[in-house]
Parts: C-alpha cells; sequence; structure tokens
C-alpha cells in the first residue's frame, strides 16, 4: 500500500491513467486491512457465542 502513494501523489505525464488504476487498488487494501482488523473479529465473537448459548440451552 506504501508504494501505491507515490503514485497518487505524482503529477508528471501519465498520472492521471495511473491515479485511476491505483485508487481502487489501495481503497481495496485499506478497506480489507479494516474488515480483517476491525469487522471480523466481533462478528466471529458473536457467532461463537450464539452457538454456545444454543448448545446450553435445552431445545
Amino acid at each position: 500500500a506504501a508504494g501505491l502513494v507515490p503514485i497518487m501523489l505524482s503529477t508528471g505525464a501519465g498520472a492521471d491513467v495511473m491515479k485511476r488504476i491505483a485508487a481502487p487498488l489501495l481503497g481495496g487494501i485499506v478497506t480489507s486491512f479494516l474488515l480483517e482488523l476491525v469487522v471480523y473479529p466481533p462478528l466471529f465473537q458473536i457467532w461463537k457465542s450464539r452457538a454456545e448459548f444454543r448448545r446450553q440451552v435445552p431445545s
């Protein structure tokens, strides 16, 4: 992701084309990072606690 920052900040010839390629890549990397570290762990804990609760409650 750090290698895409110079492309995003460049102003030379062809920079507009490269920015169109680098912007979605950088956005995808940041989104994936946030999902993996912020969203998925709480969802997993909720899922596991519900499964444990279902195991303890008699049907």
